[in-house]
Parts: structure tokens; C-alpha cells; sequence
């Protein structure tokens, strides 16, 4: 179980900073495609880029209920911010946390938690998405040294990071215990980022090719022993699920927000529109659905706190979370009518963004597969 009481707290102060520092630059950022540092280096200092991370590095030292009431709070003002902050906490810092050494946490850990260093996660590739075993992207040792050469693509914060944890592959293509992961900060003059990205939604959350050439890494960047990189991509993907699970819930509750203020305002009729059956329902299918997509996150949370095994119930969250998303942002648009189809609301931007949490951090076809490989191993 968690405390309630503190968990509110935390989730206060991140509607709190949502509304305050976001909500009034939102469609600003959106419309230029602005990823906002400056904003990212205020998440730090209040404590949200470093939630997970204890406090003897720097963090704020919580779990992963306050995590998703984060990521929540702010997706209900914005899905690119709340990306943001998800693939800097789960991704790049969870990873340096999780399989780092104590050198490696001591150094990076106090900047990323802090909001001084953003950080980047750098997995997919162009031809290798969710088949990681057959990545381009290779390290080959020499010496004391690792040269790395390849490219990634669709990189959170690829652009604009201070560190990028890099995945590569270090054995043949194809086969297993391949992969190794490398710490490789911006000033390595191997490495360079090219497009970025100009996207459906999430246009303020910065996606970026990140290109390694002859990329020299000492024997201190390796995270792990060689070989180990994708058993613990695996596992920081669990997490990132809940994530983006975290992140589907919130978009889906200001969508569902928006939607049931504006029934109760909008008159058709001589009576508000939430008094006719046909919008009524619709928002009680919606509502449904969030509350069900919250209690599998939770439930996902609360499995990752005990170190319970959780790859199946992370999958069915962010697998039944993004289709929520995208089902009730949908629906929230219907219900503005023509309103809905304009930038003067919100839920055209809430749509938009929705249909990225299908796709990113593994699609729902590949949660479908993971969601089933479990269910097998259980009969």
C-alpha cells in the first residue's frame, strides 16, 4: 500500500506547477515546436526529474505511485511536457540508477535529478524498433576505449540532452546477449543529431535522430558487463510502461474533463447537451474506461514497489492506457462538436497527442505479444 496522504501532496504540487508554468505557454509551444529547457530545468529544481532517485544522489527519493500522479498531473495540461518528464525519469536516469555503479550514480545522478543535465535513452534504430537484437548501431573495444558508430532514431530529447544512455550491439546480429549499454555525454565530439522530427503531436517534446561516428567511449561509460544491455532494456521498458501508462491516463482525464464541462455549458434545445442520452452515455463509457486504465497503472506501480514481477500487468497498463487515450480523446472531440476540430479547445491537442502512447516505448500490437507470452508461461 502507499500513503495517501503524502501521495497527494506530491500529486498537488504537480497540478499545482502544471498550472502555474505550463497551461499558459501550451499551444505556444506546440505551434512552434519549442521544447522548452528552460522549463525542464524548473521540473528539476521543484523535483520531478529525479522522483525515483534517492536522495543520497540528489532525488526526491519517491515511488512509483507518486511517479504516475506526476506524469498524470502534468499530461492533463500537456502530453508533450508529460512525455518529457516520463523519458527523463524512466529512461535515461531510471537506467543509469538501476544499472550503474556507484561512480557512474554519483556523478550523473545529482545533474539529471536536479534538472541541470537533461537526459536521452537512445534504443531504436530505423530498421530496428521492437527486433533490438538486430540494432545497427555498433561499440567494438579497443583497449581501454569503445568505438562507437551507428544511428538512432525517434530520440527523446536527442537534440538538447547533456547525457545519452546508448544501446549497441556488441556480438553478432540476431543472436542473443548482444547488446551493451553506454553512457556518452553531449561534449563527445562522436556524437552529433540529426532531423528532428516535425510531428502529428506531442510537438513539444523534442524528437531527434542522435548519430554516433567513431564515437570513443572510455571502459568507465559501459553500464553492466558487455552483453548485459538488453536483458536491462527489458527491464527498464517495464517501467517505462507504467509510464506511458501514466502519461495515457492523464490525457485521457483532461480530455474526459474538458468534455463533461463543456456538455454542462453547451445549450442545444433549450437544455444543456449532457442532458441528452446520447452525450451522457458517452461520457459514462469514458469515465468507465479511465477508471478502469487507472487501476491497472496503479496496480503495475504497486507490483514495481514490492519487486514483484510485473511485465505482464506493465504491458496490459500502457496497452489498455494508450487505447483509452485515444478512445477518449476521441470522444471528447465528438462531443465538442466543431469546436472540437479548432485550437481554441483543448481536446483537438489532447487527440493529437493520445495516439503516440500507442506507438511509443513498443506498440500495442507488441504489448499484445509480451501480454501473451506471460499468459502461456502461467498455463
Amino acid at each position: 500500500m502507499y500513503n495517501t496522504e503524502s501521495l497527494e501532496l506530491v500529486r498537488q504540487s504537480a497540478r499545482d506547477f502544471a498550472q502555474r508554468y505550463i497551461l499558459p505557454h501550451v499551444m505556444e509551444w506546440d505551434e512552434s515546436q519549442v521544447f522548452p529547457i528552460d522549463l525542464m530545468h524548473k521540473l528539476g529544481e521543484h523535483g520531478f526529474l529525479g522522483v525515483l532517485v534517492p536522495e543520497i544522489y540528489g532525488g526526491a527519493g519517491l515511488g512509483y505511485q507518486e511517479y504516475v500522479s506526476v506524469i498524470e498531473e502534468v499530461a492533463k495540461v500537456c502530453g508533450s511536457i508529460g512525455l518529457s518528464v516520463a523519458a527523463h525519469n524512466s529512461l535515461c536516469t531510471n537506467h543509469i540508477l538501476q544499472f550503474g555503479n556507484e561512480e557512474q550514480k554519483m556523478k550523473y545522478l545529482p545533474l539529471l535529478a536536479s534538472g541541470k543535465w537533461i537526459g536521452a535513452w537512445a534504443l531504436t534504430e530505423a530498421n530496428s524498433g521492437s527486433d533490438s537484437a538486430r540494432m545497427s548501431c555498433v561499440a567494438r573495444r579497443e583497449g581501454d576505449e569503445y568505438v562507437i558508430n551507428g544511428a538512432k532514431n525517434w530520440i527523446t530529447h536527442g537534440k538538447s540532452s547533456n547525457v545519452v544512455v546508448v544501446m549497441t550491439r556488441t556480438g553478432e546480429s540476431g543472436t542473443r546477449n548482444n547488446s551493451t549499454a553506454f553512457i556518452v555525454e553531449r561534449t563527445n565530439p562522436g556524437l552529433k543529431f540529426g532531423k528532428k522530427e516535425n510531428k502529428l503531436g506531442m510537438r513539444a517534446s523534442e524528437t531527434a535522430e542522435v548519430i554516433l561516428e567513431d564515437c570513443r567511449v572510455p571502459l568507465s561509460a559501459r553500464l553492466g558487463e558487455e552483453g548485459d544491455g538488453f536483458k536491462q532494456a527489458m527491464k527498464i521498458l517495464d517501467g517505462g510502461r507504467i509510464s506511458i501508462a501514466a502519461l495515457s491516463l492523464g490525457i485521457a482525464k483532461g480530455a474526459l474533463a474538458a468534455a463533461a464541462r463543456y456538455a454542462q455549458e453547451r445549450q442545444q434545445f433549450g437544455q444543456p447537451i449532457a442532458n441528452f442520452q446520447g452525450i451522457s452515455f458517452k461520457l459514462a463509457e469514458m469515465a468507465t474506461k479511465v477508471h478502469g486504465a487507472e487501476l491497472m497503472t496503479r496496480h503495475a506501480s504497486a507490483l514495481k514497489m514490492e519487486g514483484t514481477s510485473m511485465t505482464k500487468e506493465a504491458a496490459m497498463a500502457k496497452y489498455y492506457a494508450s487505447e483509452v487515450a485515444v478512445e477518449v480523446s476521441t470522444d471528447a472531440v465528438q462531443i465538442f462538436g466543431g469546436y472540437g476540430y479548432t485550437k481554441d479547445f483543448p481536446v483537438e491537442k489532447f487527440y493529437r497527442d493520445s495516439k503516440l502512447c500507442t506507438i511509443g516505448e513498443g506498440t500495442s500490437e507488441i504489448q499484445k505479444i509480451v501480454i501473451a507470452r506471460e499468459i502461456l508461461k502461467e498455463y
